[in-house]
């Protein structure tokens, strides 16, 4: 479903990426780990067709650039970037009609209510806080129904009970065949959901692994026994 192949990323004679080969399954949640710059969200935001790269990255067989793709592709960015001037419900009609979504409102009504934004609709989005806004960026990514979906750091700024809704609903996308990819730094936010992860240093990819390949299933461990090891440098 996602595909990377041989992805390089280069700022000048900064190296943000280096020949990163990956691939997401349907019905699969990979986990991005890595310290800060690491280059995990430079790699996200190339995956979602928003910086040049070297390389190739498909989704569905067709190219992360192309119309098609982006179709199917859902996108939830680490900071929350809504229209200051648009309510919440707003939001919402805007993707539904962008898409060219049919009978959305039920979807985008259970949405709303499971993210305790239903008594929120008329606010603009510049009234919201980062935690609120966060939660309407995932209403919007979601809408569309994707067959693939882009996590960057979802967790931060949320509320418990939004929490553990969003992990309700990435074990329900995957029951149902999205493929995800979810980069974050709380490693025990995800233990339960991961069917691969790719724990990134400097770069590039430093150590991939299937869960079932995982000694004592301990990830937390692993990822320390990489990172403690090397750094790095600001991406």
């Amino acid at each position: 479903m996602i595909q990377v192949t041989n992805l390089t990323k280069r700022y000048g004679k900064l190296i943000a990426n280096q020949d990163i080969s990956l691939t997401v399954n349907p019905g699969e949640l990979t986990v991005l780990l890595g310290p800060n710059g690491a280059g995990k969200s430079t790699l996200i935001k190339c995956i979602c067709g928003l910086l040049r790269f070297d390389g190739e990255i498909t989704i569905a067989g067709y190219d992360n650039r192309s119309s098609e793709a982006k179709r199917l592709l859902g996108y939830v960015p680490e900071m929350p970037a809504l229209y200051p001037m648009l309510t919440v419900r707003e939001h919402m009609e805007f993707i539904a009609r962008a898409y060219e979504l049919a009978e959305w409102e039920p979807l985008a009504d259970e949405l709303l209510q499971r993210f305790e934004l239903h008594d929120k609709q008329n606010k603009l989005g510049k009234e919201l806080s980062k935690g609120m806004q966060q939660k309407v960026s995932i209403c919007c990514a979601v809408l569309t129904k994707p067959r693939a979906v882009i996590f960057d750091e979802p967790l931060v700024g949320l509320d418990p009970h939004a929490i553990r809704e969003l992990k309700s609903l990435i074990a329900e996308m995957k029951q149902n065949g999205c493929a995800m990819i979810v980069s974050t730094h709380m490693i025990d936010s995800v233990e339960e959901n991961w069917d691969t992860t790719c724990i990134m240093t400097a770069g590039q990819i430093a150590r991939a692994c299937r869960r079932d390949e995982l000694e004592g299933g301990d990830l937390e461990k692993l990822y320390f026994s990489i990172t403690e090891k090397g750094g790095g440098g600001e991406v």
